[in-house]
């Protein structure tokens, strides 16, 4: 519970001040076991504080709003809306000069330096894997490293980032730390540093733990998704999942399958592609994880240009036999959901080699489809026939929850408009403060 948020609400809506601290003092003592007199005290501290911040205005107090929500568009749930927001993320960003930037839509970003390409990224850990922290670190380590390897990098050291609420056991944190570096020793990549803080400090009660782990890695040749090029074939291995097939199996009740994402097979791949002279053939990879093969297509298809062909029949013997009986049950369309599998593009002449090598590390893969001249579009063929293959508005509905919420939003066009009005406010404060700091350096500096 966020409790500042609470009074900002009820003070906001005209409630008076000694029916805000009661309801509150209520509120705060169905999850703290404090003295009547100690949380009375705190919840009058935290109106006063709210009161203090009243009418604050100006760059540094107030942001121009979207008039939408996280959730009602979709930002974090790997589907249209998401997509569009990052898009506008990179248009705050700008051009920088980098070798890969934001907005080429990869995982990673790349910089040269010293005759190498540094390539770094950073992954949030599955919010439902909170009371999970063991598997909350395992799972997104491995989705860090997966990064860097699509972009043909060799991870050289993780950091990390851990939040836990007031009343979060300590134990936790140790916990979360545990999963990234059962990765990190198992692929010789040490964690080097790091940070860890309360959500929210005093004001967030409750034990929710988010965080993220970053990692930073070398490369000689870059896979980014924009060296896709028409005549290449796509390559796909087999996937069972991560953090988003362990929250399914675990809030749908078949926890006997989160054991099945518990492997390296996708790190092992990467590396021995790496290690090997075929590698410098490959065009691009990426991780089946953004919405599923779904996402990671449209959003490949539109950073490279190209029409992408996706043969089902060939993708659905590679989705692990115990993961993919869980989706069927749970009636969880497998094209929309994370799978973290490999997808390799590359000229078809080199396919054969790649495959060898994949396998020889005993992970199995084959061809699922091809790359078209044409206008950029995303494809799936199943039994002969071509259809639309565009990501939903959010991801594929994985647990109970999700299906509740899962609802495509009819004013999304409407939605975009608040979206973008909010990027361009942003960008246009970047520009006043970034001129106000430039004129206090040249007073500085006459």
């Amino acid at each position: 519970m966020d409790v500042e948020e609470y009074v900002r609400r009820h003070i906001s809506a005209g409630e008076d001040e000694d029916t805000v601290i009661t309801n509150l003092v209520s509120c705060i003592s169905d999850i703290k076991h404090d003295s009547l007199s100690y949380t009375n005290a705190f919840a009058r501290a935290v109106v006063k504080e709210v009161k203090n911040t009243q009418g604050l205005s100006g760059d540094f107090f107030s942001f121009e709003p979207a008039g939408v929500g996280m959730g009602q568009f979709g930002v974090g749930s790997r589907g249209k809306g998401d997509f569009f927001a990052h898009r506008e993320i990179a248009r705050i960003i700008g051009k920088t000069g980098v070798s890969v930037g934001v907005d080429e839509m990869d995982d990673a970003g790349a910089v040269r330096a010293g005759g190498e390409y540094i390539v770094c990224t950073v992954d949030g850990m599955h919010s439902r894997l909170s009371d999970y922290p063991f598997l909350a670190g395992f799972h997104v380590t491995r989705a860090t490293l997966r990064d860097l390897y699509v972009m043909g990098a060799t991870p050289v050291m993780l950091f990390s980032d851990i939040h836990v609420a007031d009343d979060g056991d300590v134990a936790k944190i140790f916990d979360y730390t545990a999963g990234i570096t059962t990765v990190g020793e198992m692929m010789d990549v040490p964690l080097v540093t790091g940070s860890t803080l309360r959500i929210g400090g005093d004001m967030v009660l409750g034990s929710r733990l988010t965080g993220c782990v970053g990692a930073v890695g070398v490369a000689h040749h870059l896979t980014a998704r924009k060296s896709t090029q028409p005549g290449d074939v796509l390559i796909m291995t087999e996937g069972a999942g991560g953090g988003t097939i362990a929250t399914a199996a675990i809030y749908s009740g078949f926890p006997e399958v989160v054991n099945e994402t518990i492997n390296l097979n996708f790190l092992v791949t990467c590396e021995a592609l790496i290690k090997n002279p075929v590698f410098d053939q490959i065009h691009a990879m990426t991780d089946v994880t953004n919405g599923g093969l779904r996402g990671d297509i449209f959003e490949m298809a539109e950073t490279a240009g190209c029409r992408m062909i996706v043969r089902e029949e060939d993708t659905l013997p590679l989705v692990n036999p115990e993961v993919l009986a869980m989706l069927e049950a749970l009636e969880i369309d497998y094209l929309g959901v994370s799978l973290d599998a490999l997808l390799i593009v590359a000229p078809e002449s080199s396919a054969a080699e790649i495959i060898r090598v994949i396998k020889a590390t005993g992970v199995n893969c084959r061809m699922i489809g091809n790359v078209e001249p044409g206008k950029p579009e995303s494809v799936l063929v199943t039994e002969g026939k071509e259809h639309d293959f565009q990501p939903r508005f959010r991801e594929s509905a994985y647990t109970p929850v999700k299906k509740v919420v899962d609802n495509e939003a009819a004013d999304f066009e409407e939605m975009k408009k608040g979206v973008v009005r909010a990027s361009k406010a942003a960008i246009a404060k970047k520009e006043r403060v970034l001129a106000q700091l430039r004129g206090k350096r040249k007073r500085r500096e006459r």
